[in-house]
């Protein structure tokens, strides 16, 4: 079999993750190999995953022991049911704690024996990354505190704490803190200011073009996007029953998420490098899904990595040097926008 390299951008959708998972088992038996990988919420955590050298396989594995209900992790107020988690909201900016999250993935990454980014760095002379971006790993979040993106480890330094240094877990749990779902994660600024981080899907659910080179030189190998959204109207239909103020918080939540499931992908370029994956009518924060539809989830990620290497009677077959003859230069990402591939 010839070795392929590939750079993954992984979409978030919460529980939706697994069908990430079936999309890259396909890419993974095909050949190819993932040199870095960029993820916003529950593709932070798979490209955490991948990052640290786990295989399609040993993914599939890992997440169908997940017990998703574990997510749902609640804090004092938890045992007054309702009202407890309205007093969740007001008191502590969320229903959920997130700290089973940190421990989960924690322990998924001291197998590989990674901790910090120290141990993701990938020096590549070739790349046009400046040394100090090039980790095998990015992570999305959204800092609304001074109302931007931030992509971690890259911008570490602005909160006073080195790349290196920083905790893996602490980025992958920043990007997941879906508003009012899970606490925000605060951290203080290097001035010493309490900056908060939210889901990174409020404003790059989808960050494509955070490898493209930017040099003028041609892409080295591809990247790849993996779409939890293989349907503008998948989420089409399904109801939320408001009673008061948390169920509105949830169905604005769910809305929220929904509608970067939803969204088209209107540059050719995107499309034509990018898997998007049939995920129903599931939402992100369907943690009681049922071992059925979780097993539909991944088999719906190896078909839509299958129809995007093989082609379908509607979409041409993958072709890397035609991509490349039509969108490969001059790049096409805005300067902000650093690139390895």
């Amino acid at each position: 079999m010839v070795s392929l390299t590939a750079d993954l951008v992984l979409e978030g959708g919460g529980v939706k993750g697994i069908g990430l998972v079936g999309a890259i088992s396909v890419l993974e038996e095909r050949g190819y190999s993932f040199n870095r990988v960029a993820g916003t919420s529950a593709g932070a955590i798979v490209g955490a995953l991948v990052a640290a050298g786990y295989t399609s396989a040993e993914l599939n594995e890992i997440m169908r022991k997940v017990d998703y209900e574990k997510f749902r992790d609640g804090n004092v107020f938890d045992k007054f049911g309702l009202f407890g988690q309205a007093m969740s909201i007001l008191f502590k900016q969320g229903i959920y704690k997130g700290d089973y999250l940190k421990q989960w993935l924690g322990e998924q990454l001291t197998e590989k024996k990674i901790t910090n980014f120290s141990e993701l760095k990938l020096l590549d002379p070739n790349s046009s990354l400046p040394p100090d971006e090039q980790y095998k790993l990015v992570v999305m979040t959204s800092d609304i505190s001074n109302g931007c993106l931030r992509r971690l480890p890259w911008d570490c330094e602005d909160f006073g704490t080195p790349a290196d240094d920083t905790a893996v877990v602490d980025a992958v749990r920043s990007s997941m803190s879906i508003p009012f779902f899970y606490a925000p994660l605060k951290r203080k600024d290097k001035n010493g200011e309490e900056t908060w981080f939210v889901d990174g899907g409020m404003l790059s659910n989808f960050p494509i073009d955070v490898f493209d080179r930017t040099d003028g030189k041609r892409p080295r190998w591809p990247t790849f996007g993996i779409k939890l959204s293989a349907h503008a109207d998948a989420l089409q239909g399904v109801s939320n029953k408001i009673t008061g103020t948390l169920t509105l918080a949830e169905a604005m939540i769910s809305t929220m998420t929904g509608f970067y499931d939803r969204m088209h992908v209107d540059d050719p370029g995107v499309v034509a490098r990018t898997i998007f994956v049939d995920t129903m009518k599931v939402r992100a924060t369907d943690f009681d899904f049922d071992a059925k539809t979780q097993q539909q989830l991944y088999e719906n990620g190896r078909i839509a990595a299958q129809n995007f290497l093989d082609g379908t009677p509607d979409s041409p077959a993958w072709d890397w040097d035609a991509w490349q003859e039509k969108y490969g230069a001059p790049p096409r990402t805005p300067p902000m926008a650093a690139s390895s591939s």
